[in-house]
């Protein structure tokens, strides 16, 4: 046996996951096919929202309030400055498909927020440009995570606490035993009690079939653009933002490099066959809808996309994560089809992982992200 615990996958969540196994056990193993927070992971792209507001299931509110206490205990650990914490905004019509059901989702949940007119969206935020019937939420708790510094924190802290880290391994293959998990990455082999998968858009190679047909690698790709005046879109001026106003939809983060201001569509994740070969290049629509979106809902950047890139993600049927055994018997945990909503989330999921791989904890409430739910449908 090598190990109590091998996580496949350190990205998003597979890095977390390390870092919070690390600290329950000291014969934990992660293995990373490339090297951590490698440009064409689903990790790349600078900063992703982090927020405690949000439409749907009231469910993920305890492992929001969860996740925003770990990366606190993260920063601490490793000294890293990781959530930028701007506040965010979401910007919508007041009575379109958006707004009333974020707020009924926010007051279900008891998540502090401030309900702002356009009036008022006017003089504290005029960077945007808000249509007669559009208003806006604020979440004071809201901000950016910084997504390479925080994979390569996780990561550092993890091998701080003892765990051993293999870049460059892909894995080929797992194999169930009646002692643990053999996996495989070409003539090498290792054995652990316990694996848990967190191999984003490359999971599905290592999936049973019912998992296979239950989800999808889709491309998301991100775009950039500069500010005509910097100061104006700085973190301290410039919440990060959701936008969903009539058939237009964006989100975005401030200038935290302090010269571009990410500015993307939002759910237009498309199917791609590979997650080794996702097209970084937009297409003609892709562009003319960004700069046409950007053109009205932000006035103060230049509507020239100076950067954009494209990374993998995996999508479940239902768009909720996969966060549990495939059985019950089974020693392999999957933590991964995040349906490009997983990292604000990342460290609560790889507690939660973590946890039950170890038979530490059983989380319940959880229903909703067990794999099994697939079975039958």
């Amino acid at each position: 046996m090598d190990g109590k615990l091998a996580v496949i996958g350190l990205g998003s969540i597979g890095s977390m996951a390390l870092w919070q196994a690390s600290r329950l056990s000291d014969s934990v193993t992660g293995f990373e096919a490339a090297s951590p927070a490698h440009g064409r992971s689903a990790v790349g792209g600078d900063t992703r929202l982090f927020r405690m507001l949000y439409r749907g299931n009231p469910d993920y509110y305890p492992i929001l309030e969860r996740s925003r206490s770990l990366w606190a205990e993260l920063e601490a650990e490793t000294g890293q400055n990781i959530l930028t914490r701007c506040g965010g905004l979401s910007i919508g019509t007041a009575n379109g498909p958006y707004i009333p059901h974020l707020l009924e989702t926010t007051r279900t949940n008891g998540a502090e927020h401030e309900i702002l007119s356009r009036e008022e969206m006017a003089e504290r935020y005029p960077q945007h440009h808000l249509r007669a019937d559009d208003i806006a939420v604020y979440d004071p708790h809201a901000g950016a995570l910084r997504t390479d510094r925080a994979v390569t924190a996780a990561i550092t802290a993890a091998q701080a606490n003892g765990a051993t880290v293999h870049t460059n391994t892909p894995i080929d293959k797992i194999t169930e035993t009646p002692d643990g998990v053999t996996i495989t990455s070409g003539d090498k082999s290792w054995t652990f009690e316990n694996v848990i998968i967190a191999s984003g858009g490359w999971s599905q190679r290592l999936m049973p079939d019912y998992l296979k047909a239950a989800t999808q690698t889709k491309r998301i790709f991100l775009t950039w653009f500069v500010a005509r005046h910097a100061a104006e879109f700085t973190p301290g001026k410039f919440p990060t933002f959701i936008r969903i106003s009539g058939n237009r939809s964006m989100y975005g983060a401030p200038a935290v490099d302090g010269v571009t201001v990410k500015a993307t569509l939002d759910g237009r994740g498309t199917p791609t066959p590979k997650a080794d070969a996702v097209p970084r290049e937009l297409t003609t629509a892709e562009i003319t809808e960004t700069t046409e979106t950007v053109t009205e809902f932000l006035p103060g950047l230049y509507p020239n996309i100076v950067r954009s890139d494209a990374f993998p993600d995996l999508y479940t049927k239902d768009n909720n994560p996969l966060l549990g055994r495939p059985d019950e018997a089974s020693r392999i945990y999957y933590a991964t089809g995040f349906s490009g909503a997983g990292f604000k989330n990342a460290t609560g999921y790889g507690e939660i992982a973590v946890h039950e791989a170890l038979g530490k904890r059983t989380f319940t409430g959880l229903d909703f992200v067990r794999p099994p739910r697939f079975k039958t449908s």
